[in-house]
């Protein structure tokens, strides 16, 4: 199929087919990234030591807030190309690119700026210690100078997905992570560049993947591409960006949150072992985002044909790809249960060599993972309503699972489990944000279908 044909297909071609289409390569790309992550982690492990694991743990909250910035845009501005391609107004679809591009760079500046100037007291704040800081400092200033090109390569590729080209954007996630585990070993390894080359190796990645991300938008044989004469900062549009931006952006912002509490009631609760038990988290978080990632795919892959038959009032299609993405995604998560529980000490034994932090990472993996199963469900819930442009109901559903419910746990449990209560509260805020993303979509599911069977569907097949 012609990429000039394939975005207007997502009103007619079968659900299944087109989640296979979008989902696959986003899935693929989302698989070699967690991937990468993962082995990045076994390098500096194995590479440098059990203390650089610890050290790299206490920069997740600090990444959370770099993939935060840039995810406001990002997935604000795909779900609005998407909506605007449904109601065939390619124009203002092209000016969304345009308006993308030129936020990444503010966003990326500021951010990147000011991080930056205040690196030791952010990640002291995060939990940092004397043993630790230098290793989280050194990774982190590196990825810091990265994020004008890390921002624009993610903004424009989420476009690239949501402008009919899911194949490119698996591309150039698969690019970004090839050069990436090329030279990680290299630099610290043969280098002996330690966690700095983990980290350089990654903007090396990023940059190369950025470059084949502006030839798509440079190129006019492209279906949306760059045009000089469209807009380039159009206030409606940017309100717009933001406004749905804003749920997976807080989302990013709770996870730093969250961390910066699970790590410090790690600290407090393990005694001497303190700095051991947040790198076994480090090593329980690798392998959960491992799976969350995969259905970030699933989610990816059904983000453009959401929008696109929302935009054109196609309700029963949108109906059709929630149910088939609530299916994967339980799928995806039941497999990281089943593995977690039955191979805890074959995972940890792939990060590092430590008995002590083996011993921990296992205990974590089989508490946390009880009920991992239903993750998957919840994730996609909670996306599905941003793909359509109902950003308050996602941003609602990402605030209670990882502040009103996670937080009071961790003030609670630990006081009485000690780390083991620290495990059990991810899992217990993972099971009531299922249940409360189920309610809440069995409520506007009603809504919806009343909405929509006052309107003339534009197609239903």
């Amino acid at each position: 199929m012609a990429n000039i044909e394939s975005p207007m297909s997502l009103g007619s071609k079968s659900i299944s087919r087109l989640l296979v289409q979008y989902s696959v390569p986003a899935i693929i790309a989302s698989v070699a990234t967690s991937l990468y992550n993962i082995i990045d982690s076994i390098f500096i492990g194995r590479g440098v030591g059990p203390m650089a694991i610890a050290g790299l743990a206490i920069t997740f909250p600090m990444m959370n807030l770099v993939v935060a910035f840039c995810t406001l845009i990002a997935a604000g501005g795909a779900t609005i190309t998407s909506i605007f391609m449904g109601q065939k107004n390619i124009p203002r679809a092209t000016d969304v690119v345009n308006n993308v591009m030129v936020l990444c760079l503010i966003n990326s500046a500021v951010f990147g700026g000011l991080s930056l100037i205040f690196l030791d007291d952010i990640l002291l704040f995060f939990g940092a210690t004397e043993e630790t800081i230098s290793y989280a400092r050194e990774f982190m200033t590196i990825i810091l100078y990265g994020t004008p090109i890390t921002y624009v390569f993610i903004g424009l590729n989420n476009l690239m997905r949501a402008t009919g080209y899911p194949k490119k954007a698996m591309i150039s996630a698969l690019i970004s992570v090839g050069v990436n585990i090329i030279l990680a070993p290299i630099f610290i390894f043969k280098l002996k560049w330690g966690i700095a080359g983990a980290a350089l190796a990654t903007l090396c990645g990023q940059s190369v993947a950025f470059v084949w991300v502006l030839i798509h938008f440079f190129s006019k044989s492209s279906f949306i591409h760059f045009q000089r004469n469209n807009r380039w900062f159009t206030p409606a549009i940017i309100k717009r960006i933001y406004a749905i931006g804003l749920s997976p952006f807080l989302m990013n912002v709770c996870a730093c949150v969250v961390v910066v509490f699970i790590n410090k009631a790690l600290l407090d609760t393990a005694g001497s072992a303190g700095n051991m038990a947040v790198g076994a988290y480090g090593i329980i978080n690798r392998t959960t985002m491992f799976f969350v990632m995969i259905v970030f795919g699933v989610t990816q892959g059904m983000q453009p044909i959401l929008g696109f038959n929302f935009g054109a009032n196609n309700w029963d299609r949108v109906k059709r790809t929630l149910k088939l993405g609530m299916l994967c995604g339980f799928t995806i998560t039941t497999l990281g249960f089943i593995l977690t529980e039955c191979f805890p000490n074959t995972i940890s034994r792939l990060f590092t060599t430590d008995p002590t932090l083996i011993d921990i990472a296992r205990r974590g993996f089989r508490i946390y993972f009880s009920f991992y199963s239903v993750v998957g469900i919840q994730i996609v819930i909670q996306n599905f309503f941003q793909s359509i442009g109902k950003p308050k109901l996602s941003i609602f559903l990402s605030l209670t699972r990882q502040l009103l419910f996670l937080i009071p746990f961790l003030l609670i449990l630990p006081k009485y489990y000690g780390t083991d209560g620290v495990w059990a509260s991810m899992c217990g805020s993972d099971i009531l944000a299922f249940l409360l993303a189920i309610g809440t979509l069995y409520v506007m599911n009603r809504r919806l279908n009343k909405h929509f069977s006052n309107l003339q569907p534009s197609q239903n097949n």
